[in-house]
C-alpha cells in the first residue's frame, strides 16, 4: 500500500511532523531525530528520510525567517564548514557505511555526555569557549548523521550545549545551521531516487502541519526560562540517547 492511501502511515507520520516541528523551532532540540523512526514504523526508513526532507525545508524557511537577526556567528563559522564536509561524506559512503552502528555508538557518546553533565554539576559551571577542533569533529558527525536519517541533533547539541547561549539564540543557530545541512542535501537525494512522485504526493499532504508545528516550537523558545530550557533539552538529548542505543543494539 502506498503512504498516501495508507491510514497507519498518517497515524505515525502527523505526530512524528509535530514533534520535529516543534523542536525545528527550537524546543526540544535533536528530538527532532523521532521523525524518521515514527514514521519507519509504517514505511521503510530511507523512505521516510525522503518523504520528510520537503517537510523539513519548510520548517528550515519559517525557522530562518522567525530567528534571521538571532544566532551565534562564532558558533556557524566553526560548525557549517564542518557539517557540509559531513554531508559530503554520508553521500558517498551511504552504500558502505552502517547507519546501525553510527546510532549506536553516536548514542553512547550522547548518554556519556548528558550523564556526565547532570553528575559532575556542570549546569553551575561557567560556560565553556569556543573549540574550533571540537568544533569540527562534532558538526562533521553532525552532517554524516543527518545525511543518513536526519538524526544531526544529538552531535550538534554534544558542541553548543556547553557554550550555555541564551535559549533563542541556541535554537537560531540551530535553525540555520540545519537549514544549511538539510538545503545541501537536496540534490545528493534526487541522484539516490529519493524524489520520486510517490514520496513527493505524500510530503505535500504533510506539508500544512510543518510552518504550525514550527511557529509553536519558536513561540514557546522566545518565553522560556533559561535554566528550564536546558534542563528540558538535556533532558531530550538523554531519550534520544537512549533511542539511538535501542535503535543501534537491535540492528547488530
Amino acid at each position: 500500500m502506498l503512504p498516501i492511501t495508507n491510514p497507519f502511515f498518517y497515524l505515525c507520520a502527523i505526530p512524528a511532523v509535530f514533534i520535529v516541528g516543534m523542536a525545528k523551532g527550537g524546543f526540544g532540540g535533536g528530538l527532532a531525530l523521532v521523525g524518521v523512526p515514527m514514521m519507519s514504523l509504517a514505511i521503510p526508513p530511507v523512505q521516510a528520510a525522503g518523504i520528510l526532507l520537503p517537510i523539513l525545508l519548510v520548517m528550515d524557511a519559517v525557522g530562518l525567517f522567525s530567528y534571521r537577526a538571532i544566532y551565534c556567528r562564532k558558533t556557524l563559522l566553526i560548525l557549517i564548514p564542518a557539517g557540509l564536509l559531513g554531508t559530503l561524506i554520508g553521500y558517498f559512503t551511504a552504500a558502505y557505511i552502517s547507519e546501525t552502528l553510527i546510532r549506536l555508538v553516536t548514542g553512547i557518546i550522547a548518554l556519556i555526555f548528558v550523564l556526565d553533565y547532570w553528575f559532575n554539576n556542570k549546569a553551575n559551571k561557567a560556560p565553556k569557549p569556543h573549540n574550533v577542533i571540537l568544533g569540527g569533529i562534532w558538526g562533521t558527525i553532525s552532517g554524516v548523521t543527518s545525511f543518513i536519517a536526519h538524526a544531526g541533533g544529538a552531535p550538534f547539541q554534544m558542541y553548543v550545549l556547553p557554550l550555555r547561549l541564551a535559549p533563542p539564540v541556541m535554537a537560531g543557530t540551530a535553525v540555520i545551521f540545519f537549514a544549511t545541512v538539510n538545503f545541501s542535501k537536496v540534490l545528493p537525494y534526487f541522484a539516490l531516487g529519493q524524489f520520486d512522485a510517490k514520496n513527493i504526493s505524500t510530503s505535500l499532504i504533510l506539508l500544512p502541519l510543518a510552518p504550525l508545528a514550527t511557529i509553536a516550537g519558536i513561540k514557546i523558545v522566545k518565553h522560556i526560562d533559561k535554566e528550564l530550557f536546558y534542563k528540558i533539552t538535556y533532558a531530550g538529548l538523554f531519550i534520544i540517547a537512549l533511542k539511538l542505543i535501542w535503535d543501534g543494539a537491535s540492528g547488530l
